[in-house]
């Protein structure tokens, strides 16, 4: 708030909001949505707030970029309703959402750093286009062609028809999106988890410029890690009465 507060001082929802930047009415709000506990009235119906009000506004707002807002205004209001256990499990989810992240983009980089293109020399069978055919690619996945027409079906991997033949002909970018497919199946991923996975290399025009992204991921999954310690620092302050 910029200034010690004095158990038993009272504070206006100015006070409140101008050391937060936020306007009175948004403090009444947070009132309402049990982020913060009742205010007390005066005679003549103002809202009173005491120290105790300014720290459960500053752990909320420590919360949020850890929890996001909806999970931050569950956790403040089991806290103030009384069922700690509840803002526990609460908090428990985020980390477990985070930890699968984390397994998520290890999974991710495992995959890249695995795939090898494939070239004709390693085919064996000819390719009436540039690609591959689905038994060769098969094969040297180890895995049946009807998993390749899974995959397809399910928007992992795009292959072309031969226009001589009718078959599948898979190229550079169709292999590749294979394989990643793969590594992440061997993982563990289901395929409606690989989808946005696929999605974001095909966006991103190949591996190489995937490395902005996963860099950028490593630094949202640190920058969280680090919002939940200082949520949970200021949540223990606040639940120890201080």
């Amino acid at each position: 708030m910029g200034r010690n507060l004095k158990t038993g001082e009272r504070l206006r929802p100015v006070d409140l909001a101008r050391g937060h930047g936020l306007s009175t009415q948004a403090v009444r709000n947070y009132e309402e949505a049990g982020i913060l506990p009742p205010a007390a009235r005066t005679p003549h119906g103002y809202r009173t707030y005491t120290p105790r009000h300014a720290q459960a506004l500053r752990t909320f707002l420590a919360l949020v970029p850890g929890h996001g807002h909806r999970t931050a205004t569950a956790i403040m209001r089991a806290v103030n309703e009384g069922t700690a256990e509840e803002a526990f499990r609460l908090i428990d989810e985020s980390h477990a959402e985070l930890l699968q992240d984390r397994r998520t983009l290890r999974a991710v980089e495992s995959a890249l750093h695995d795939l090898k293109p494939l070239t004709a020399a390693e085919s064996p069978e000819p390719r009436v286009t540039e690609g591959m055919f689905i038994g060769p690619l098969a094969a040297r996945l180890g895995i049946r062609p009807a998993t390749l027409r899974k995959w397809e079906h399910a928007g992992l991997v795009h292959p072309h028809r031969d226009p001589h033949t009718g078959y599948r002909v898979y190229d550079d970018t169709a292999v590749r999106n294979a394989q990643l497919t793969h590594q992440l199946r061997r993982g563990g991923y289901l395929l409606d988890q690989i989808e946005p996975l696929i999605a974001q290399v095909r966006a991103a025009g190949g591996l190489e410029p995937l490395e902005t992204a996963l860099r950028d991921w490593h630094g949202r999954l640190a920058a969280r890690g680090r919002a939940l310690l200082v949520g949970a620092g200021e949540l223990e302050t606040y639940l120890r009465g201080e």
